[in-house]
């Protein structure tokens, strides 16, 4: 890894044996943006930034100079069903309306140009009332509709996304579900302008080849962004070579790429966590099954639960050598995932 020292060796060198010229200084200022590049790439191991990320999920989705990737995603999810022209971005950081108010803080919150009001959430950690979480988020787009005076309680569309990075539905191998209200006894919908969609990207194994759709694309890209070196080829869209230039690192202003290595040590931190936990888990689990003669339930329990880690991890974009010890799997196990 080159250090203050070698930048320091190097103009030493430079300077005492040749002249202060500007060919001089020029191969100074050259090899400071090499090490520039260098730097960035030993601090993340990433040539692109990671979706993950808070920082780096609004960076490439909650921008209004980049706001063609917003609907370009959007479009893609909603596969026809709507064709958005044009977003608004809103005021992501909402208050509950009573005493003690509780703050309510959206990855990305906008309008579309027909009305339609979207929350669009990354969420990493699983939690047990992450449903209950997006009902609760969904008020808010509702109550701000109100209108003083006569009102008919007319209401536009309001769609609450979470993406993913655990296994939310264990029933089912679908990556993407949609829920609205339903009318139980005809099991048809009761009330279409409400809709709660979840996309499990561990779920989403395609390669590259397999990829079809523009939305089999997105969720290619925001799965694996930060592990590629370059753009695949399969991804022509002119909307994801403007994104692979903006999601380059090394190309940040030295104010984001502070806030990026911050936003990914906080994510890092975050999956060591419950990696550590996990283990904790694992073993207490362990030794519980073995004392209430449940030994086979339990490994096969742990057994999920480590592949379950080590999917997350890999499409943290985090080496391969460095699950291998963590999760005890093997290369090709976790190359299956």
């Amino acid at each position: 890894m080159i250090t203050g020292r070698d930048v320091a060796r190097y103009v030493s060198t430079v300077t005492k044996h040749q002249e202060k010229s500007a060919e001089n200084v020029w191969r100074i200022f050259c090899f400071f943006v090499f090490l520039r590049g260098k730097t960035s790439e030993a601090m993340t191991g990433q040539r692109y930034i990671s979706p993950y990320t808070d920082f780096g999920f609004k960076y490439i989705f909650g921008s209004e100079l980049n706001k063609e990737y917003l609907i370009s995603f959007l479009n893609a999810l909603f596969e026809g069903r709507h064709n958005i022209k044009d977003v608004t971005y809103q005021n992501s950081e909402h208050f509950d309306e009573v005493v003690y108010s509780r703050r309510a803080i959206f990855d990305v919150y906008c309008t579309t140009d027909k009305g339609d009001h979207i929350i669009v959430e990354m969420q990493n950690v699983d939690q047990d009332y992450f449903a209950d979480r997006m009902v609760y988020y969904s008020t808010f787009p509702i109550r701000e509709q109100a209108k003083r005076g006569d009102w008919d309680y007319k209401l536009n569309p309001v769609y609450t996304i979470g993406i993913l990075n655990f296994i939310f539905d264990k029933s089912s191998d679908d990556v993407h579900h949609e829920a609205k209200l339903m009318n139980v006894a005809t099991k048809e919908v009761f009330y279409d302008k409400l809709s709660f969609i979840t996309i499990e990207l561990p779920k989403f194994n395609k390669k590259e080849n397999e990829l079809v759709t523009l939305y089999d694309k997105w969720l290619f890209v925001l799965r694996n962004l930060s592990r590629l070196m370059e753009r695949p080829a399969a991804l022509q869209e002119r909307v994801f070579a403007s994104l692979f230039r903006h999601a380059e690192i090394d190309k940040m202003q030295p104010n984001e790429r502070r806030q990026y290595e911050k936003s990914l040590f906080d994510y890092n931190d975050i999956n060591n966590s419950n990696v550590k936990h996990f283990r904790e888990g694992r073993e207490e689990g362990l030794k519980e099954g073995k004392e209430e003669g449940l030994k086979e339930g339990k490994e096969v329990g742990a057994k999920e639960k480590t592949m379950e880690i080590a999917r997350n991890m890999k499409a943290a974009g985090v080496n391969i050598a460095v699950i291998q010890t963590t999760t005890g799997l093997g290369e090709e196990e976790i190359e299956r995932l």
